[in-house]
């Protein structure tokens, strides 16, 4: 196959020998550096993109879509309002619950600060993950009062942290107290361990509590559920079901969904990947001037070269195409080499979980990586260009050079 001209002689011009091999040195370190920069690039977009993804999976997973508040009365009757908001469309699951604040502590003379969470253990599995995420024990066991004593849940690291296990017996203190004699007292109850659960989220794991839906509300003194919660059948879509939701059942309904309460969370991931994103880049546009000076150099070195071609009839936009075609190849390679490397250290660092992460600060044990499609092609598509931008200049200089001058001392 014959090629045209422009990329033949390019390619000559890439691979033939040459008497400066500094020349050769500078466009090898010109494919390494945009090689490297790809590279890079395209771990950094994928860490925070899994990271990203990982958190919004577990926060979701752990908790519901939609939370639904009832001003005045409240949820007095927790069933008519679940059928209720059932018939919301792409609604597929709701369940009431009750939240409260308190101190658990164990025969180990261990105490934890605990979240209080009443649930009803036939709904709660249809808004949470939290039957999928039992480790021990069962969640219906909280019902069951064995030796008089009612059940609770505990999470993973509260358990650890308690010293205890499915079968022990804790005691949870709350602030809504008791009048004695003595006058109001704290309230403090034997909860027998029924189940643990790891939701894979650390704020979940190391604080939360799981009990009966009934005791919980006698514990904390309530007569009703504080909220409903709601799972969707798209989670990306709880915005608009919940501005729905108020417009189909009145305004003493308000409504929280998950994206909203995690809005800071996520809004400083997404700036802190555009942050790096823009930090990483510039290792490519770094490439880029290596790529400008090799071009500069061979001009200079092929200028009696270009007066030739010129002599014999090549036009200026040959010699541009010739020297833009050289740049390209310079880029095209870096960018499938980094392309390659990326996408193979990405999928290692994912597959076996190289990189591990205090879960207790990034709520997380290992950071993942995901690699998106539109990520991919961005990044790819953003090298080249700037490879291609990179050629612009010295392209137009050997397009503007004067064949007489070149060859008068020849």
């Amino acid at each position: 196959m014959n090629l045209p001209f422009e990329l033949f002689v390019a390619v000559r011009y890439l691979l033939a020998r040459r008497k400066q091999a500094f020349i050769s040195l500078i466009s090898f370190i010109s494919i390494l550096g945009v090689m490297v920069g790809v590279m890079a690039l395209l771990i950094a977009l994928a860490l925070m993109t899994g990271l990203q993804g990982e958190l919004r999976d577990r926060i979701v997973g752990s908790s519901a879509h939609v939370y639904v508040f009832k001003m005045g009365e409240g949820i007095r009757d927790p069933a008519a309002e679940v059928a209720r908001l059932k018939r919301i469309p792409h609604v597929i699951g709701a369940a009431p619950a009750v939240i409260g604040q308190g101190l658990v502590s164990s025969g180990q003379s261990a105490n934890a600060p605990v979240t209080i969470k009443g649930i009803d253990t036939t709904l709660e599995p249809t808004v949470t993950d939290i039957r999928r995420a039992m480790t021990a024990g069962s969640l219906d066991a909280v019902r069951q009062r064995p030796e008089g004593i009612d059940g609770i849940v505990l999470g993973k690291d509260l358990a650890q942290t308690l010293g205890v296990r499915v079968g022990d017996v804790v005691r949870l203190l709350t602030p809504e107290g008791t009048l004695s004699p003595y006058g109001l007292m704290p309230r403090t109850r034997s909860f027998k361990v029924a189940g643990i659960f790891s939701l894979g989220l650390y704020e979940f794991d190391s604080a939360y509590a799981l009990m009966d839906l009934p005791v919980a509300e006698r514990l904390l003194a309530k007569d009703h559920p504080d909220f409903v919660q709601l799972r969707l059948d798209d989670m990306f879509a709880a915005p608009t079901i919940s501005a729905d939701i108020q417009e189909a059942l009145g305004i003493q309904y308000s409504t929280q969904d998950w994206a909203d309460m995690n809005k800071s969370l996520f809004s400083a991931l997404k700036l802190e990947k555009m942050a790096i994103s823009i930090t990483i880049g510039l290792i490519v546009m770094v490439a880029a001037l290596n790529i400008v000076a090799s071009l500069v150099l061979l001009v200079m070195e092929k200028h009696r070269d270009i007066a030739i071609l010129k002599t014999m009839g090549s036009s200026a936009a040959s010699i541009r195409h010739i020297f833009m075609l050289q740049g390209l190849i310079i880029g095209l390679v870096g960018t499938l080499l980094g392309a390659a490397g990326g996408c193979t250290l990405i999928y290692v660092l994912d597959r076996y979980r190289l990189i591990h992460v205090p879960i207790d600060v990034y709520q997380i044990s290992y950071v993942p990586f995901t690699l998106m499609p539109l990520d991919f092609l961005a990044v790819i598509a953003a090298a080249i260009l700037i490879c291609f931008v990179a050629t612009i200049y010295p392209s137009r200089q050997a397009a503007k050079l004067d064949p007489a001058q070149a060859l008068r001392y020849q």
